[in-house]
């Protein structure tokens, strides 16, 4: 097949591709294309052909497609997104093995820089002074700018002992920084004794090993218990929806703790079935903005069942159940395929929690949040 029939079939298969993202509707929960009007599809192919015709150089068409791809899936919702082999494979490998990471948690919203919207403590990226709020403009030289959410949080990351390279914006100054990456934490989470309490646990994430772990270690330790335990979620947002469930389990036994919301209205209801282990432990939730996914779940069904008081910021709503189709050149998709709701209807997705004990701005530093809630446990 000579070079001129392969860009042909390339630039009519996205445009086949495009035009099936505008006439597909509910692509996702919630969503329709009654937005879309029949004027765009002419338009549409208009912008291709005048590229194809008046382009000063000949586009690349393999680039053009994968961009072309990056956007149509980017632009759906802040968690979807084209990965490409090296990120598909450390998306892969972050559930099976421990990375190298600077310690940030990036938020990005389609077209816009990330932000910096954690910095772990004690890492590499709080060593080189990084702060929330931060942008961060390139990552090893690459604009972050047509990155995904989740593509710039796994361009942190990486199986290696190097560092990185960020282009760090502030409102007043533009820095360029060289951060070093390293395991940021032996165990999925720390355990540590606080007086007056059953102690704080700490989560760093909701994989299968956290959970393995949690049962063995965690749960004999607070058995007998019977002060509140402190569940410090602050910072955690990776992790499988499926462990999430199993460790709200631990507390709390419910046929309903809440549903996913899927294509064409359908709805998978999750429950907690199994006995709960310390149902009986009362529970502090801390929370703030980088409180996530499956631990924004956790917070908010055991806030919503009364099982726990939750202490800190608001989250920003991304409980959302993930799908991966790896795609035969060693790409890959995620896509949001199910949104969550609490049993009482609430849509969590793009809402988020409200704390029951809310924390000033100025108020998110470790001795803050445990002061605020020893003040709360002195009080009940």
């Amino acid at each position: 097949m000579n070079n001129k029939r392969t860009k042909i079939i390339l630039l009519s298969a996205l445009i086949a591709v495009s035009l099936f993202f505008l006439l597909e509707k509910n692509f996702l929960p919630g969503k329709s294309a009654k937005t879309s009007s029949p004027d765009q599809l002419p338009f549409l192919e208009t912008i291709i052909n005048l590229i194809k015709n008046h382009y000063v150089e000949e586009p690349n068409p393999w680039q053009t497609m994968e961009g072309a791809f990056k956007g149509l899936v980017d632009s759906l919702d802040t968690l979807s997104s084209y990965l490409d082999k090296e990120e598909a494979l450390i998306y892969q490998q972050q559930s099976q093995q421990r990375l190298y990471e600077p310690g940030l948690i990036l938020y990005k919203s389609y077209g816009s820089f990330p932000q910096v919207l954690a910095v772990m403590a004690n890492s590499p990226a709080a060593q080189k002074g990084i702060k929330v709020g931060d942008l961060i403009g390139t990552i090893d030289h690459k604009s972050t700018l047509a990155m995904s959410m989740l593509e710039a949080n796994l361009k942190l990351k990486s199986t290696q002992v190097v560092g990185v390279k960020l282009k760090v914006i502030r409102s007043t100054e533009t820095l360029e920084l060289n951060v070093d990456r390293k395991l940021l934490y032996e165990k999925p989470f720390s355990y540590t004794p606080q007086k007056g309490s059953s102690g704080l646990l700490k989560i760093h994430n909701f994989y299968p090993y956290c959970l393995t772990l949690v049962h063995q270690e965690i749960i004999p330790r607070l058995n007998h218990q019977k002060k509140p335990l402190i569940l410090d979620l602050r910072n955690c947002w990776e992790g499988k929806l499926e462990k999430a469930k199993q460790f709200i389990n631990i507390f709390l036994r419910d046929e309903k703790i809440g549903y996913l919301e899927k294509k064409d209205n359908n709805c998978q209801v999750l429950s907690c079935p199994h006995p709960a282990e310390l149902s009986e432990l009362p529970l502090i939730i801390w929370a703030n903005q980088a409180t996530l996914g499956p631990a924004e779940m956790v917070a908010a069904v055991l806030q919503a069942k009364k099982r726990a008081k939750i202490l800190g910021f608001s989250t920003l709503g991304m409980v959302a159940e993930p799908r991966y189709f790896g795609l035969n050149d060693g790409s890959a998709l995620v896509l949001v395929s199910g949104v969550f709701h609490l049993p009482s209807g609430y849509r969590l997705w793009k809402q988020g929690l409200t704390p029951d004990i809310k924390l000033r701005r100025e108020e998110q530093s470790f001795e803050a949040y445990l002061h605020k809630t020893l003040s709360y446990l002195q009080r009940m």
